[in-house]
């Protein structure tokens, strides 16, 4: 009996050393698309104080070039190729995956997961949400809901909802002209809090502020049961359908309909995180509460129905190699450990997160498979500048890839390779290929053996998961 009770006491101890980790992301949120980096009328004050506290990394990049392969990149620290989940809605987190919140919970930790999921279905019955593709065709097959995967409460949709009233069609929302249409229709996709379980109350008004709801009280028991906690919380903003609600809008009085609507659901968004935070420092738990925050890739195509984010003076957008589909806003702040703010120029990414976590509880990375993120906190504490290993992308049909490295960037497509230098060059104005052919042949080789590699792993992907 003494030593059970003395190995629960050990365990108790470890568990209470732990920092308590917060993930948040959002949806389709551009690199320029925050107050701190310099939008000229966008309002994201929690966020700024955010980077005025902690770390900024000026190159931090999602996962893949679009939503579902970043996201799971954050739960396995690989690249999405590596596990099946290639687009949208295309895979899942398979069984044979270790997801962080397996390594977390028998390290002592409670998980949460809130918002977006995006990684699987969450109901086995077919048109029970807005699906297609794989999940639509198969819903059994990618059935893969966050309770299967060590996450102790869920509060998720499958995809996409609303950015205001989330379970509400706000109608008919164009290009040019937007309107309200159809109030009270139900929209197609639920909230789900367990199999077969789905949440209708409290779902009006702010849909971050309906997910901060389910997050806070999470957080609030683990807080009171001494108990380290794991939160994913992956707002849907700014997300197609993008609304706003007035009290928001009225703040941007005078810009055009549609960037009244884009501008009001991020900085609700926004106040949201604020409200994080202060609960925190309000439970007692800021200082050893690890937050990170990024986008899961760039900002939709403007043109697109109330879509005005911007990557600034980055090219490209979502689902583009280039950097404006990948480089986004990138935030940690830990102030236990980071006691000063700081700025980072290495690049990083999302699946440093698995490393990352890993590093700061002291467990090592498991052995039988590779991981293409590494440990950043050396780069937070300003124990480390440049970055060793560079980071791998692959589109959707893998046809184009991209390495990037702490100057130089290559990009293969299938009409030629694009060199450039990140350092002088972010927004991508000027191709080096002729120009340093050294370079340009030493990184096509090593992206050319580094692609083969994640291919092979793809090759052992259940065939379903890989169409």
């Amino acid at each position: 009996m003494k030593f059970i009770l003395l190995l629960c006491a050990s365990a108790s101890l470890l568990a209470a050393n732990h920092p308590n980790i917060i993930l948040i992301m959002t949806d389709d949120q551009g690199w320029g698309d925050v107050g701190y980096n310099g939008h000229p009328h966008l309002k994201t004050p929690h966020l700024d104080q955010m980077q005025a506290e902690g770390v900024t990394f000026t190159r931090f990049y999602s996962g893949a070039a679009m939503c579902s392969p970043t996201r799971g990149s954050c739960y396995t620290g690989r690249n999405p190729y590596r596990y099946g989940i290639t687009y949208a809605m295309a895979g899942m987190l398979e069984p044979t995956e270790i997801p962080i919140t397996s390594i977390l919970k028998k390290n002592g930790y409670t998980t949460g997961h809130f918002g977006k999921w995006h990684l699987g279905t969450l109901s086995k019955e077919k048109g029970d949400q807005k699906r297609w593709g794989t999940f639509a065709k198969e819903p059994a097959r990618y059935y893969c809901p966050p309770w299967e995967r060590d996450v102790d409460v869920s509060f998720v949709t499958e995809s996409k909802v609303p950015t205001w009233d989330p379970l509400v069609d706000p109608g008919p929302i164009k290009k040019k002209k937007s309107s309200d249409g159809n109030p009270g229709k139900p929209y197609g996709n639920d909230y789900f809090s367990g199999p077969g379980t789905t949440v209708t109350e409290n779902t009006r008004g702010d849909d971050s502020r309906v997910i901060m709801d389910r997050a806070l009280p999470f957080i609030q028991n683990a807080a009171e049961k001494k108990s380290p906690f794991f939160a994913a919380v992956w707002f849907h903003t700014p997300h197609s359908p993008v609304v706003g609600g007035p009290k928001y809008r009225e703040m941007y009085h005078g810009q055009p309909e549609h960037a009244q609507h884009y501008y009001a659901c991020l900085t609700a968004m926004d106040e949201q995180i604020g409200r994080l935070r202060a609960e925190l420092k309000s439970l007692g738990i800021a200082n050893n509460t690890m937050i990170c925050f990024c986008s899961d890739n760039g900002p939709a195509r403007q043109g697109s129905p109330r879509h005005v984010g911007t990557a600034k003076n980055l090219k490209g957008y979502k689902l583009s190699l280039n950097e404006g589909g990948i480089r986004v806003p990138g935030l940690m702040v830990w102030p236990e450990k980071i006691k000063e703010p700081r700025t980072v120029t290495a690049p990083c990414f999302t699946s440093d997160y698995f490393p990352t976590i890993l590093a700061a509880l002291d467990v090592p990375l498991p052995t039988d498979r590779t991981y293409d993120g590494v440990d950043i906190l050396p780069f937070a504490t300003g124990k480390q500048t440049e970055r060793k290993k560079p980071l791998g992308f692959l589109n959707k049909n893998g046809k184009e890839a991209a390495w990037i490295e702490n100057r130089y960037k290559l990009i293969s497509r299938p009409k030629g390779d694009e060199l450039y230098d990140l350092i002088s060059d972010p927004g991508e104005k000027t191709n080096l290929i002729e120009e340093k052919p050294e370079v340009a042949k030493r990184m096509a080789a090593e992206l050319s053996t580094w692609k083969t590699e994640v291919m092979a792993e793809l090759e052992g992907v259940p065939e379903s998961t890989k169409k």
